[in-house]
């Protein structure tokens, strides 16, 4: 294994050098940097963390916050975990995943000094966690919104984002949209932000438009969607157009309609909300969907943090970024607003 000096002899620089790359504890000019991260990249050589720490009073390591409750930790939450993970790396620093439910477990394992700062995500509209992040000591930022829209944040824009979604499916022609989101024994779902600013978009839409707002809320799973579709049939057999904001019910939602004789997107249209291309695709038919800026919003928010470690002013930093329409099979249409085929549509046919 190599050793800090065996470092120093191949970049022709001296141990306290390469100390201070290591550690980060002074300057160096760049191009001896560079010679010593050469070095080390040849040399293999791996930073002692515990060192570095010791060195700097810090350990270059951050902390991403998320309540892994159920299968909430599906393929668009990934997508943020790893922009945020590779914008640390990008930036020196090592990322960490801790699930946390309750703001005292984030207490208990942020005060060992562990980790520099943490990334909150999963941010509920009402949120102790980030109260108690607040009257900390410790670095944070936040992918989300609470209700005090004061705190700087990133976050996707939910209003923009269901405005571009029924604008979509109102110019095909339907006016009895639904709204499928999720839910949870805990009440945790209910009260996180997208949940909440989603649903009340779409409210706010259906008024305006003098529709129905029909909301079917169940759990984030295949039967969930089997569930929201058989309660579809039940409570409003009318819709011919429905908001998924629940990817992980995507399949059985499909299938749930299908064993009702009910295709997609013939009689029903669907479009996932703050989705992914790929979570789409592994829909049949495939899935329209609104694309959640995951790469940009990971990125943002790992910045975020990193910036007020490294002292720079983030107070006044709130972004917002709508998701991206990405057409698939899944919309058309409805079946009323349809030219009859065949025959029978020509005039004067028999």
């Amino acid at each position: 294994m190599a050793t800090m000096q065996d470092v120093a002899d191949r970049a022709g620089v001296s141990i306290a050098t390469v100390s201070y790359v290591v550690n980060g504890t002074k300057n160096v000019s760049p191009p001896t940097r560079a010679r010593i991260e050469a070095a080390m990249d040849e040399l293999r050589y791996r930073r002692n963390v515990v060192a570095r720490a010791l060195a700097s009073s810090r350990t270059h390591i951050v902390a991403l916050l998320h309540p892994v409750l159920g299968n909430r930790l599906g393929g668009t939450v990934m997508g943020f975990v790893i922009a945020a993970s590779n914008g640390a790396r990008a930036r020196g620093y090592d990322l960490v995943l801790w699930p946390v439910e309750d703001e005292e477990q984030m207490s208990h394992l942020l005060a060992g000094g562990l980790v520099d700062g943490a990334l909150l995500m999963e941010v509920r509209v009402h949120d102790p966690r980030v109260d108690e992040l607040v009257t900390s000591s410790v670095p944070f930022a936040l992918i989300g919104r609470t209700h005090d829209e004061t705190l700087p944040f990133v976050d996707i824009d939910f209003a923009a984002t269901i405005d571009t979604a029924m604008r979509h499916l109102t110019d095909l022609g339907h006016q009895a949209i639904a709204l499928v989101d999720g839910n949870d024994e805990t009440g945790w779902v209910a009260d996180l932000g997208p949940t909440v600013r989603t649903e009340a978009a779409y409210r706010e839409h259906m008024t305006a438009v003098g529709g129905r707002s029909v909301v079917i809320s169940v759990p984030p799973n295949a039967a969930g969607g089997i569930e929201a579709a058989r309660r579809l049939r039940d409570e409003a057999p009318e819709v011919t157009a429905i908001l998924l904001m629940n990817e992980q019910a995507a399949t059985g939602l499909v299938r749930g309609l299908r064993e009702l004789g009910r295709s997609v997107p013939s009689d029903v249209s669907i479009v996932a909300v703050s989705s992914s291309i790929e979570m789409g695709e592994m829909v049949d038919p495939v899935l329209t969907v609104l694309e959640a800026p995951a790469r940009e919003l990971g990125q943002l928010g790992i910045d975020a943090l990193i910036d007020q470690l490294e002292g720079v002013d983030t107070s006044r930093r709130q972004v917002l970024l709508p998701c991206t329409l990405v057409l698939g099979e899944s919309t058309a249409p409805p079946p009323r607003a349809r030219p009859p085929a065949g025959p029978a549509a020509r005039p004067g046919g028999h």
